[in-house]
């Protein structure tokens, strides 16, 4: 008996031995021995205080422990960041060497992930780990295929901002309801119900007339891009003609080629389709043309659906990718994403900062908590809606491919062009007292944009 235990112990003693090494080949950091990871951001102002203050406390904490310090070698914004990493993968002269961290966006991760360079995350996160973030956000980051190259860091979606100051004064004298600008043909009626109301005002501003159509398009169960194209022959598009155009000719919209907080700091507009993240950029007054001025308070409301349709809005935002390196410095690339992306930083990140978080975990009660602890109104009020989006909406993801950016502005100027030339028109000929000025004016319109594009 007492050899039997003997030769188990020997065995277990033997087994462990073996299996002690495989454990340490999961952990190849040495504190004694740290790994430099380099990392460059568009994060400005309060964002980049944000992100340097969860760095500073990695570095003092997990990173001290296990041995790796994450450092911020270069801050930019957006096409500034996108033209030195593009520089230094192509090897450019005088270009720098690429870090091992950086945040991009969906377009020019495909150029990288093209040229072999950006890492798969599906190496360093366990299927466990993955299934905690919002499937939509993790979907954007596999760029149309299996491998993810984009860890998600913060989103944001697109909402209805209405000044309530000039809405209420409206809706009191026109029964006008909230509830009504639900749906895109609410806020359609409504406007044209403002422009009379206010003597020929504008009340409504999309703000990113592709995404308006795109997501239209799906709301209705079709699709905006096929195949590198715009589906432009299908009965959707006349819907979504009839939602912009003649709005925009009548003066009910308003045609602008910018941010809807500009507009509605001059009251030029009442409401807007714009980006969540926006937020933080509407005003508490505003100043009309003669100078008067009056306070402002925003309603953040979910994005509109075009009636009958699914409730679905836009994701927007970049994320991490990582570069290729030794297994090293891959390992603990993920060990210091993998801790920003926990419910408790990535909060701290993205309410501060006006984004949405990016994991299931991070709307429950984590949220509840970070949204008590806001002071603005209106921050408040949009995490509120994007919350309530979360649980009711879909979340689509854009197609990415090249040539998309460039399809977007062409897209959006041939909208706007089209509209601008026969609201000139139709001003005109409202001057002169012609009653059948908008079907003379718009006549045959449609189908020239058609044959055009």
């Amino acid at each position: 008996m007492i050899i039997k235990k003997r030769i188990f112990l020997c065995f277990m003693t033997g087994l462990f031995a073996i299996l002690l090494p495989e454990c340490g080949k999961g952990d190849p950091l040495d504190p004694k021995n740290p790994v430099i990871i380099t990392f460059w951001h568009t994060y400005w102002e309060q964002m980049k205080d944000s992100i340097d203050e969860l760095i500073d406390e990695f570095n003092s904490t997990i990173g001290s422990e296990k041995g790796i310090v994450v450092q911020t070698t270069y801050v930019a914004v957006a096409p500034m960041l996108n033209e030195k990493i593009l520089a230094a993968a192509r090897g450019d002269p005088g270009s720098p060497e690429l870090p091992d961290i950086a945040v991009v966006y969906p377009s020019i991760a495909t150029t990288l992930a093209e040229k072999e360079l950006l890492l798969d995350f599906t190496t360093q996160l366990s299927q466990k780990e993955l299934s905690a973030y919002v499937p939509e956000f993790l979907e954007e980051g596999k760029l149309g295929g299996n491998a993810l190259y984009i860890l998600p860091a913060a989103k944001s979606t697109e909402v209805l901002y209405v000044n309530m100051i000039i809405f209420d004064r409206f809706a009191a004298d026109t029964g006008v309801s909230l509830s009504q600008i639900a749906t895109v043909e609410g806020l359609l009626d409504a406007a044209e119900k403002y422009y009379r109301w206010s003597g020929g005002k504008a009340f409504y501003y999309i703000e990113d007339l592709f995404h308006f159509a795109m997501i239209g398009f799906e709301q209705l169960g079709d699709v905006f891009v096929t195949e590198h194209r715009l589906n432009l022959s299908s009965p959707v598009f006349q819907k979504i003609w009839d939602a912009y155009y003649p709005l925009a000719v009548k003066g009910g919209g308003i045609i602008f080629d910018g941010y809807g907080n500009y507009l509605a700091k001059s009251g030029d507009i009442v409401c807007t389709t714009g980006t969540s993240a926006g937020v933080t950029f509407y005003p508490d007054s505003v100043t009309y043309a003669d100078n008067t001025k009056e306070d402002a308070k925003f309603a953040v409301l979910p994005y509109p659906v075009f009636a009958g349709g699914e409730k679905i809005a836009v994701q927007r935002g970049g994320g991490f990718c990582a570069f290729k390196s030794n297994a090293k410095k891959e390992y603990a690339i993920g060990v210091f994403l993998k801790w920003m992306n926990e419910p408790a930083q990535n909060l701290r990140f993205t309410t501060r900062n006006a984004y949405m978080p990016v994991t299931e975990a991070a709307y429950g009660d984590f949220m509840t908590q970070e949204i008590s602890n806001i002071k603005s109104d209106i921050m408040r009020e949009m995490f509120g809606t994007v919350v309530a989006m979360r649980k009711s909406y879909k979340f689509h993801v854009p197609p990415v491919f090249e040539g998309f950016e460039e399809m977007q502005k062409e897209y959006k100027s041939s909208m706007q062009r089209a509209a601008e030339l026969s609201m000139n028109e139709y001003k005109r000929m409202l001057g002169a007292q012609n009653p059948a000025a908008y079907k003379n004016i718009s006549s045959g319109v449609f189908e020239k944009f058609l044959s055009e594009h």
